[in-house]
C-alpha cells in the first residue's frame, strides 16, 4: 500500500453524551484479480481542537486495513492508494479536498469527526455519485441522506437510547436534561426530547447560562424536579465546577446521573464525583473482548498507540472499504454500494449491521462507571447494551 499525504492545513466540539464478515481476515472473493492500485480519500482531523479525536480515527482505519486485508494492504491483488487529507474542523476545506480527491479519479472517501462536515461530504457524494463512508461524526442527518453515504459509528440516537438503559422502561419516567444553554446544549435537549420522548418519557431541561460560575442553584433546581433520571450534556472549562456542585448538593445520591464517557483525556476531569456518575458509551479500551477488538489492540500497542473512543470508527472504515473494493473493484459504485447494504459483520465493538434501507449501523453500545486507579480513573464495563435496544428509526 502506497501512503501519501498532501493538503495539511493548519487550523469544534467537544462532545459529552456522547464492524468483516463472521470469519477470519482474508482475501475476498475477487472480482478483479489483478490491476491499478484503488485511490481512497481520507479525509479528517490532522490539527485543530478535533485533531485528538482524528488521531484516534486513523490509528483505528491504519489496524483494520492490516486485519481486513491480511497484513498486506492489497485487495484481490491490487494496492490501495491511501491518501489522507487535513479537514481542520473546516467544512469548506473538507469539501475542496473532497473535490480535489474526485477530481483526480477517486471514488471512495471516508472521514471525519465534525458533524457538520460529514454532512457537506455527504452531498458532495450524491452530486459526484463517490462512495463516502462518514467516520466519528455522529449527527443523525447522516443516516438515510443519500444512497452514496454510509457511516462507520453511531448516530446521537444510539447515544441518547443508550442513556435511556438506565431506568429501563421510559414510560411515565421524568427526564431532565441538565446544560448549558447554547446551541449545543439545546441539541441534546432537543435529542432527548426526540429519542426518549417517544420511549414515554416525560422530559424537561435546566439550561444554564454559559457565563455562570457558581452552580448550586441549578443543582437544586434538579433535586426540586424530582426526576427519575438526569442526563448531563457539559462541555468547557466550568465542567469541574458543575460536577462538584452536583456532589455536593446530593444530586448523585437522589437520582441516577448519565452523561458521555469520553476519550482516555478526560477520564480524570470529574473530579469527587467521577465514581458516582454513569456513562453511556461508544466504545473505550476494554469494552469488548471479541477477537477482532483483540486484534485492533495488539496492532496499536505494537505502534505504541492504545485503543481509545473512536479507534472503532476508523477501523470499521477499513473494513467497509475492503469489503466494497473486493465487490466493486473500487470503480463500480453501484456494486459497491450494494455490497454494504445489509452487511452483517463482525467489528471491535461485537458484530454490527449495515441496515439495507438507510446505512444506519446497527451496534452494540456500552453502560460504563469510572473506577479509581491509583490516583487516576478508569472505566469499567457495567452492561453491553445489545445493538436491538438502541436501533434508530429507519430514515424517511
Amino acid at each position: 500500500m502506497r501512503v501519501t499525504k498532501k493538503f495539511l492545513v493548519p487550523a469544534v466540539i467537544a462532545a459529552v453524551g456522547l464492524a468483516l464478515a463472521g470469519c477470519a481476515p482474508s482475501t475476498p472473493t475477487a472480482t478483479t484479480s489483478t490491476g491499478a492500485a484503488v485511490p481512497v480519500a481520507i479525509i479528517y482531523s490532522q490539527t485543530g481542537p478535533l485533531a485528538a479525536y482524528g488521531q484516534e480515527y486513523r490509528n483505528g482505519f491504519e489496524a483494520g486495513l492490516d486485519y481486513a486485508t491480511g497484513g498486506t494492504g492489497k485487495v484481490n491483488g491490487r494496492a490501495l492508494d491511501i491518501t489522507y487529507s487535513d479537514d481542520a474542523g473546516n467544512p469548506d476545506t473538507a469539501v475542496s479536498l473532497a473535490k480535489n480527491a474526485i477530481g483526480n479519479g477517486t471514488q471512495i472517501v471516508a472521514g471525519t469527526v465534525s458533524s457538520g462536515i460529514a454532512v457537506a461530504l455527504a452531498q458532495q457524494a450524491a452530486q459526484n455519485k463517490i462512495l463516502y463512508i462518514s467516520g466519528p461524526a455522529a449527527v443523525d442527518a447522516v443516516t438515510g441522506v443519500n444512497k452514496y453515504t454510509f457511516r462507520s459509528g453511531r448516530q446521537t440516537y444510539q447515544d441518547v437510547a443508550t442513556a435511556g438503559t438506565f431506568v429501563g422502561d421510559l414510560t411515565g419516567k421524568k427526564v431532565l436534561v441538565f446544560a448549558q444553554d447554547s446551541a449545543f446544549g439545546k441539541g441534546n435537549a432537543a435529542a432527548v426530547q426526540a429519542v426518549l420522548g417517544a420511549k414515554g418519557a416525560t422530559v424537561s431541561s435546566v439550561l444554564v447560562p454559559e457565563s455562570a460560575t457558581e452552580f448550586t442553584p441549578f443543582a437544586q433546581q434538579i433535586l426540586a424536579a424530582k426526576p427519575d433520571l438526569v442526563f448531563v450534556a457539559w462541555a468547557g472549562a466550568s465542567s469541574g465546577t458543575m460536577w462538584q456542585a452536583l456532589s455536593q448538593q446530593g444530586v448523585f445520591t437522589a437520582v441516577p446521573v448519565v452523561t458521555g464517557l469520553g476519550d482516555a483525556a478526560t477520564f480524570g476531569a470529574y473530579g469527587a464525583a467521577s465514581g458516582k456518575i454513569s456513562f453511556l458509551s461508544h466504545y473505550f479500551a476494554g469494552a469488548s473482548s471479541n477477537k477482532v477488538n483483540k486484534a485492533m489492540e495488539s496492532y496499536l500497542s505494537k505502534k505504541g498507540q492504545t485503543a481509545d473512543l473512536f479507534s472503532p470508527d476508523g477501523f470499521v472504515a477499513a473494513q467497509m472499504i475492503v469489503r466494497a473494493v473486493s465487490k466493486g473493484g473500487g470503480d463500480n459504485v453501484d456494486k459497491m454500494i450494494a455490497s454494504l447494504e445489509g452487511w452483517t459483520f463482525d467489528a471491535p465493538k461485537g458484530t454490527q449491521t449495515i441496515r439495507a434501507s438507510d446505512h444506519a449501523m446497527i451496534q452494540p453500545m456500552f453502560q460504563a462507571k469510572l473506577v479509581a486507579d491509583g490516583s487516576n480513573w478508569k472505566p469499567e464495563l457495567v452492561k453491553v447494551v445489545s445493538a436491538a435496544t438502541v436501533t434508530p428509526p429507519a430514515a424517511g
